[in-house]
Formats: C-alpha cells, sequence, structure tokens
C-alpha cells in the first residue's frame, strides 16, 4: 500500500498573502486526515514564506497519523525537527532563497554532512528520506549516508510524462530498483498529479508513500477537498 501524504504548504501560502486564520491550516491538516491522507507534509522554509514555526508545533497536536518535516538540515531546522520528533523528515538540498524544491542531493559529495545528520535523527528515533534525482550513484550514495528512504525527485517524469512515459519513468524504475536492493524505502514527490500519478505508482515497485502538495490544492480549488484525496487515493 502507498500512502499518500498531502504536502499543505499552499494553504499555509493562501493564509499569509492576506494574513489571519483563513484558510486554517491545523484545521486543513485535520480535515485532510478525515478525508483519507495518510500523512500531513510540511516544509517550514527559513523565511517563514508558508509554514511558520508555529504552525510546526501546532499541528503536532492534531497530526494523528504520519507527521513528515521537509527541510535542508541547518542547525536550526535540526534542533526544530528533534523537538517536535515527527515519524519522518525528509532532507532536502534547497537554497534558503528557492521557490520551490528544484534538485536532489549530491550525496556522494555530501556525503559527511548527511551522514552526520542522519545519524542524530536516528539516534532520537525519526525516520529519515533524502530527496534525490533517479540517479543510480546517488542512490548509492543515499545507502552509505544511512537513512532509511530516498524520495525520488518527479519533476522530469512529470515533464515528459505525455511526451513518452515510458521513457519518462525508466531512470525512476531503474533507481526504485537499485533502492529495493539497498533495503531503502521509496518515497516519491513534486509535480505528481491526477494525469501522471497513476501510472508513475503502478510501475514503480515498493513505492511506499507519495508526497503532493501543489497539484492536490489546486484541483481541490475545483473539485473539493475531500473529492480530490479520495481521488488521489484512487490512483495508487
Amino acid at each position: 500500500m502507498t500512502y499518500l501524504s498531502v504536502n499543505i504548504n499552499k494553504i499555509a501560502t493562501l493564509r499569509n498573502a492576506r494574513g489571519g486564520d483563513l484558510p486554517d491550516v491545523v484545521k486543513s491538516a485535520i480535515k485532510c486526515q478525515l478525508f483519507g491522507a495518510d500523512g500531513i507534509t510540511i516544509h517550514p522554509r527559513p523565511d517563514q514564506r508558508h509554514i511558520t514555526r508555529n504552525d510546526v508545533y501546532n499541528l503536532k497536536e492534531v497530526i494523528k497519523k504520519e507527521y513528515n518535516i521537509e527541510g535542508y538540515p541547518s542547525d536550526n531546522f535540526v534542533k526544530l525537527v528533534i523537538d517536535i520528533m515527527p515519524t519522518q523528515v525528509t532532507l532536502v538540498p534547497d537554497a534558503s532563497n528557492i521557490i520551490t524544491s528544484n534538485n536532489g542531493w549530491d550525496t556522494v559529495k555530501n556525503y559527511s554532512l548527511l551522514k552526520d545528520i542522519i545519524k542524530e535523527f536516528k539516534k532520537n528515533n525519526i525516520r529519515t528520506s533524502i530527496f534525490v534525482n533517479p540517479k543510480i550513484k546517488m542512490v548509492e550514495g543515499a545507502k552509505l549516508c544511512g537513512t532509511d528512504r530516498i524520495e525520488l525527485y518527479t519533476e522530469d517524469y512529470a515533464t515528459n510524462y505525455f511526451f513518452n512515459k515510458e521513457k519518462a519513468i525508466a531512470p525512476y524504475l531503474e533507481s526504485a530498483k537499485k533502492a529495493t536492493e539497498f533495503g531503502l524505502g521509496i518515497n516519491a514527490g513534486h509535480d505528481l498529479s491526477l494525469e501522471n500519478l497513476e501510472f508513475f505508482a503502478k510501475e514503480i515497485p515498493n513505492l511506499e508513500e507519495v508526497s503532493i502538495g501543489h497539484a492536490l490544492i489546486s484541483d481541490a480549488i475545483y473539485l473539493g477537498l475531500e473529492n480530490t484525496i479520495q481521488m488521489y487515493k484512487r490512483l495508487l
């Protein structure tokens, strides 16, 4: 069974555009779980452009399923995650000024950093995942770093899906097979949608979780949040 983790960053972005508490991020997380989401994902960036530090703590009280916190492993982020003790931490190589995650880790070049950070999280019984491009060398590096899972960065798949979906998924399939060989769990995320999710989930073996935010929240504007979550769930 592949879990659907709903990324609620965009709900926080909408709230912050006006100020106040509408839409309510905490209430949204409660509703997403009620409507069938298997978990909630957030990415508390240093500039608090969407999810704020207060949100991270407030959500801890209401997330009864999986709580996944994404971020670059700065000292402040590591301290925050250890204080919150989420189900999973997903490490991304984002610079502080980029709009959204746009690349995976170079797990070879950043081996020492990732290994030490992962060791700290695992010491606190927090499951770890590393955001990687679908390249065998990066999967091998992730294994050496000691992570529990990888998250395959799926923008290239989504971009090329309508041109040639078999070709688009090939490097992801190869990487997933190698990850399974290494005993790594497999997550995926970025630009997965109602149009491309079903094929991806069917083709990738041992896919444990997809994290979807932008497309899902956008679809919910037209289709309703409960209906949208159920539509995504049916594709997994």
